[in-house]
């Protein structure tokens, strides 16, 4: 390999982390144009005041956002999981959040009639459970009120590190 090749090949591959760094602070942009409708509808689900620990609880946003956007994420369902948050938005005109949880509930079973609103309804509460009921490493799961709430202690080992690097 010439000098010249190796050189270029190594500031090419030098660049790569910030080129990747790039498409995640996209995602963060576009996931803070959702993220409160997403935190909405995951509230609606896991209210405060049920034996199970709320959405709010145990910050399962947080949880949801840091699972979508690891790099080992499919990205087809993150991008399904921001674009399903954005048709919500359009269907209530931008009003979602302000609802009452009556009319978030009317809206929602609404939504859940279409086939895309009932997938995407369904990824979103699978999704936050994972958060609910995750080894608390994850950022959610808080004090493992999770567990608790189901008289359950997960797998053992328990996971010392967030994720495994790939």
């Amino acid at each position: 390999m010439q000098r010249r090749h190796f050189l270029i090949l190594g500031s090419l591959l030098g660049a790569s982390p910030y080129i990747e760094a790039k498409a995640q602070s996209a995602f963060s942009k576009k996931f803070e144009n959702v993220k409160s409708t997403i935190a909405a509808v995951q509230e609606h689900m896991f209210p405060q005041g049920s034996k199970i620990p709320s959405a709010r609880e145990m910050n399962t946003i947080r949880f949801l956002f840091e699972t979508v956007e690891h790099k080992s994420y499919d990205k087809d369902i993150r991008a399904f999981v921001l674009e399903g948050a954005q048709e919500l938005i359009d269907r209530e005109k931008g009003k979602f959040n302000t609802m009452t949880a009556a009319e978030k509930e009317k809206a929602l079973r609404g939504f859940e009639e279409t086939n895309y609103g009932r997938n995407w309804l369904s990824r979103i509460m699978t999704l936050t459970m994972e958060g609910l009921f995750s080894a608390p490493v994850y950022g959610s799961n808080q004090k493992e009120a999770g567990w608790k709430a189901l008289s359950a202690y997960g797998g053992e080992p328990k996971p010392t590190v967030r994720y495994v690097a790939l």
